[in-house]
C-alpha cells in the first residue's frame, strides 16, 4: 500500500508528469490533492499498470479527490524552453489551475522549479511511494493517451494509438518513410544519426 501522506499536517497536492521522452505530442502533467484518509490498494505508478486499470481508476481519482488538474506544454513550447523546463511547466500549469492551494508539493523526480512559495519534496519514484503522486501520474499518462489517440486518426502510419509518441522501431520507421509531422518534436534526435532527416 503507498502512503496517504508525507507531512500530515499539510495540504499535499502530488505531481507527476508524462510524455517526458517522446517524439511527437505535448507534455502532460497533473496535480493532485487527496483526502489525508484516501486509500486505494489498486492506485500504483502509472508505467505499472494495464491501460485498462488506468481508465477505471481515473474517475475514481477524479471523484475522491479534493482537487485535480491537468497541465499541458505543447510541441512547440518544448521546442523553445527543453524538455526539462517544458516538465516543470507543465506541472506549474496543472497546480495553477487546482481549486484548494496546497500547502507543500510532493513532485515525482529528483528535480523541480520552485512554484511561488510552495516548499516542495522531489522523491525518486515517488509514483510507486504515494497515492498523490501515483494519482497524478494516472491522470497525466491518460490524458495524454487520449490527445494521441486522436492524433493517431490524422497520421495512422506513426502507429501513436500503441506507442503515443514513443520513439519505437515503428515510430522511427515512419518518421524515415512518411517525414515529420506537424506535431514533432523537431529539437529531439528523430532518427539515429546515420538517418537522420534534412528537415
Amino acid at each position: 500500500m503507498l502512503k496517504s501522506y508525507f507531512n500530515k499536517k499539510l495540504i499535499e497536492a502530488g505531481c507527476d508528469e508524462a510524455g517526458r521522452g517522446c517524439l511527437a505530442g505535448p507534455v502532460y502533467a497533473s496535480a493532485v490533492i487527496l483526502p489525508i484518509n484516501y486509500k486505494n490498494k489498486w492506485l500504483n505508478d502509472s508505467k505499472k499498470l494495464s491501460d485498462k486499470d488506468r481508465y477505471e481508476l481515473r474517475p475514481e481519482i477524479e471523484q475522491n479527490a479534493i482537487s485535480w488538474a491537468i497541465g499541458v506544454v505543447d510541441h512547440k513550447e518544448i521546442d523553445k524552453i527543453n524538455i526539462l523546463n517544458a516538465s516543470f511547466l507543465a506541472m506549474h500549469r496543472a497546480i495553477d489551475q487546482l481549486m484548494s492551494v496546497p500547502e507543500s508539493l510532493l513532485i515525482d523526480g529528483n528535480r523541480f522549479k520552485t512554484y511561488k512559495n510552495i516548499p516542495h519534496n522531489c522523491i525518486i519514484k515517488g509514483d510507486g511511494k504515494y497515492l498523490s503522486i501515483a494519482a497524478a501520474s494516472i491522470l497525466a499518462k491518460t490524458y495524454r493517451d487520449d490527445f494521441m489517440k486522436k492524433m493517431a486518426i490524422k497520421h495512422p502510419e506513426y502507429n501513436w494509438d500503441n506507442n503515443m509518441g514513443y520513439p519505437t522501431k515503428k515510430h522511427r520507421e515512419a518518421i524515415k518513410t512518411h517525414g515529420v509531422t506537424p506535431i514533432h518534436r523537431l529539437t529531439f534526435q528523430l532518427l539515429p544519426k546515420q538517418l537522420e532527416l534534412s528537415l
